[in-house]
């Protein structure tokens, strides 16, 4: 329970602004994009920031958040003007030795160190940057409320007025916020309501890749990832990365090709699963990557209607690359890496893809051409779908199926 002070709200115009009209009436707006400088987060925006554009962006301690929106600063700068970094957890000087380090070096680079959500709002009608980015939003209070900063009232406020701020002189804002235990936003889910776009910066601390998720975008599609990779240099665009998930494969037993696609464009992952006999009682069931319950479920149907018993066995799944997947299109590739390990038999140059039911059905999923042109493109040659969305392809083999036991017959 947190107690909030009742503030006076002034009382509402009864004069009408803006008129009500039929929808059709209404002109379309195409709004000027600003370009970053990085053309895979370019990509995923929409085709750049909107003007007056609240970005959020999360993620753990350490990924990269404040050396990304570094060098963010310094591609934009040079381009539109004056930037404002705003940096709430660290000093000045801390903030230029890693921009040194980083090469940034940008005089239209502003750096202050301000944590009263007033005094920002004044700075910012002074200054008028071209891109305003405050790390983070759990540092920010305002002198209306007594709790303390990085409560849920404050970090509420402090977001809602920066935003309005933002918005009414044009100018584009990044928010970084920092993720709980659970690996979600710290704070209320309003923040992510309030926000016009939602990104996750994620990937491990001590591995070089990192991948950014478009999780909301009211000026573009949601869904897209943008991967990087970390050097000394900072932050490099990986711009093909089926390319770079695929580098280091080997085509062995559990070892499943999956065209992912949530966005706008596929990318092949992937998928590893492992089997070996249960050291105890209860089995274990790890994944990497991919949702455990789900996992559960693709191992009843296998024992039930393809007659691959793993209740004795530990079984281990792991999206390569650090890569999140949740579109139910990867079920049959998860089936068929761990009926692969259980065989000990290779699934070979195989693309897969298709969700699977309780009854062992393969259902058909979305973006079957576009998945299996990207698969094409590097080198494969054969690929097992849904038989609802069966295409054909130029140069590729496609078998479509319609029952888990088909797609085993293939294989195995």
């Amino acid at each position: 329970m947190v107690e909030e002070r009742d503030i006076p709200k002034p009382a509402f115009s009864t004069t009408t602004r803006v008129l009500a009209k039929p929808i059709l009436s209404w002109e379309e707006e195409g709004p000027e994009r600003l370009r970053l400088g990085l053309s895979s987060l370019d990509h995923i925006l929409g085709g750049g920031l909107v003007k007056g554009q609240v970005v959020l962006l999360a993620g753990e301690p350490g990924v990269g958040k404040s050396t990304l929106l570094l060098q963010v600063s310094e591609k934009f700068s040079q381009t539109y003007g004056s930037v404002l970094y705003v940096s709430g957890e660290e000093s000045p000087s801390q903030v230029a030795v890693r921009a040194r380090r980083l090469g940034v070096g940008s005089n239209r680079l502003l750096v202050l160190s301000e944590t009263n959500l007033e005094a920002l709002v004044e700075i910012l009608k002074v200054e008028m940057p071209s891109l305003l980015v405050v790390d983070s939003i759990q540092t920010l209070y305002t002198s209306s409320l007594e709790s303390s900063p990085g409560s849920v009232a404050q970090v509420r406020e402090c977001a809602f007025g920066l935003s309005e701020a933002c918005k009414a002189m044009g100018v584009p804002l990044f928010l970084v916020g920092q993720v709980n235990k659970e690996g979600m936003v710290a704070g209320p889910k309003v923040l992510e309501h309030l926000v016009d776009t939602v990104l996750y910066f994620e990937g491990e601390r001590f591995n070089f890749y990192r991948v950014i998720r478009v999780i909301k975008n009211r000026f573009g599609v949601s869904g897209d990832f943008a991967f990087f990779k970390m050097s000394e240099l900072g932050l490099e665009e990986v711009l093909e990365p089926s390319a770079f998930f695929l580098q280091e494969r080997v085509s062995s037993s559990g070892s499943v090709v999956f065209p992912q696609s949530e966005g706008t464009k596929p990318i092949l992952l992937e998928v590893q699963a492992l089997t070996i006999q249960a050291l105890y009682t209860t089995p274990q069931r790890k994944t990497q990557g991919f949702d455990v319950n789900r996992l559960s479920l693709i191992l009843a149907v296998l024992e039930k209607e393809a007659r691959i018993f793993t209740r004795d066995k530990d079984v281990f799944v792991n999206i390569v690359g650090g890569v999140r997947v949740e579109e139910p299109a990867i079920d049959l590739a998860v089936a068929l890496a761990v009926a692969s390990s259980a065989k000990d038999k290779p699934v070979g140059d195989f693309m897969v893809f298709g969700e699977l039911g309780l009854s062992g059905e393969v259902r058909a999923v979305h973006f079957t051409e576009e998945r299996l042109k990207e698969g094409l493109r590097f080198g494969f040659k054969r690929a097992i779908v849904p038989r609802g969305s069966y295409v054909e392809v130029e140069g590729l083999e496609v078998v479509p199926v319609r029952h888990i036991k088909e797609a085993l017959e293939v294989i195995i």
